[in-house]
Order: C-alpha cells, then structure tokens, then sequence
C-alpha cells in the first residue's frame, strides 16, 4: 500500500506519497516534484453529467495517475490536509476537496440534484467527488478536522462551507434556517445546508490562522 505523510514546514503543510510499485490517482495540478521511477498517465473522470456537466461545474475532468517506485511531493498549503480510511464505504468529498487517494480507490463525480444545487448557490451543476472502495484518500481543509457521526435522522445543520465531505449514507439538501417564511430575511442567511444520518460528516471547526489572514488579505484586494 502507497504511504502518505502529512508534513509542514515554514507553516506550510503539503503531502509525501511514497510508491513502492505501485499507482496513485492525484488532482490536476498537485504535483510538486518526485524523485524515482515513475510514469504519470492522464485520465479522464467518469462523471454522471459527462465531460460537459464538469466543465461546467469548474471541475478538472482528468485526475492523473502516477506508477512505480519513488517519492512524489505535492504542492503546499497554507490550510491542511486529512487522510481518510476507507473500509469498503462510500464518501462525497464537497467540491475542491479532493487531493490523493491510492489506485484501489475507485473515483467518479457526484451530481446534486438539481434543486439542491441552485439552492446551494452553484448554479445548475453541483459536481462533488466521489470515493469507494479500500485504501486512503488525502483531502484538503481549511483547519483542524472533526469527525461527527449522526445516528440515523440525526442532523447537523451548517451555515457556510465548513463540511469537507460525507458518507453516502448521508442525505444532503437545503432548507430555510427559520420555520416561519420571513425569518429567512432577518436570520442572516437565506439557506443553510443539512446533513441527516445515519454516517459520518467531515467538518472544519475553525480555521488554521495563516489561511484565514491570507483569506482576508484576498478580500480586501
């Protein structure tokens, strides 16, 4: 099995993978430098939508692939990133959460319904990543993780974008933060996401303070 380490330097964080002939899957673009023997093939995404529906969503329709022996670095962050297990279940990772994952996991996109994806704010297409079967999968975050899991109907509901991703046993959908109509107007936000189990929720409950300033600088440009 491919090995990966989450490492940080100069309050930077990225990710070392190291292959031992073997094949891992990476985002488009993640590619730092690697030292070995190894190949890199680029391929295309199933996605339910087809190439259109991701070209649309703003997603990269190719997750390359790298083969052999040796060391591959991938680029630096100032937020982090989570290593997640997966024993035979399914996760949707929330858009841009994707990093690695190991050549036996099995990946594709994820379509939200329709309604759900306007209500989201993400136009007709809401594209999200889709991870199954055995090994690990490197996703990006924001801050620290915590790992909630709801009992079946429990829910947790999130105002913003702190969920990283979900099991697939894991109902998403959107919904008024207030029971009464008008509350919506006075209440902050219009909508809030709603996560309903049974399964478990990846989430960022704060912020690493080095993304968060560079977040705001970005703002104020």
């Amino acid at each position: 099995m491919a090995t990966f380490e989450v490492k940080q330097l100069e309050g930077m964080r990225y990710v070392d993978i190291q292959l031992d002939h073997e094949m891992v899957r990476c985002e488009s673009g993640a590619l730092n430098y690697m030292i070995g023997d190894i190949a890199i093939y680029s391929q295309l995404v199933p996605s339910v939508g087809g190439v259109v529906s991701s070209l649309l969503a703003g997603e990269s329709v190719y997750r390359p692939t790298y083969s052999g022996t040796g060391t591959i670095t991938l680029e630096s962050s100032l937020g982090g990133f989570h290593i997640v297990e997966l024993n035979g279940e399914s996760w949707i990772l929330e858009k841009g959460a994707y990093w690695a994952s190991e050549g036996s996991v099995n990946l594709q996109f994820f379509r939200e319904r329709l309604l759900t994806s306007l209500w989201a704010g993400e136009g007709i297409v809401y594209l999200q990543t889709k991870v199954a079967g055995e090994g690990k999968v490197v996703v990006t975050t924001k801050g620290p993780v915590e790992e909630i899991l709801l009992d079946d109907g429990e829910e947790v509901v999130v105002d913003g974008d702190c969920v990283i991703g979900r099991t697939a046993s894991v109902l998403f959908k959107m919904r008024r933060p207030t029971k009464n109509f008008m509350g919506r107007f006075t209440a902050g936000e219009p909508f809030v996401k709603v996560y309903t189990g049974p399964g478990k929720i990846l989430l960022n409950p704060t912020f690493y303070w080095r993304y968060y300033m560079s977040v705001q600088k970005q703002k104020q440009k």
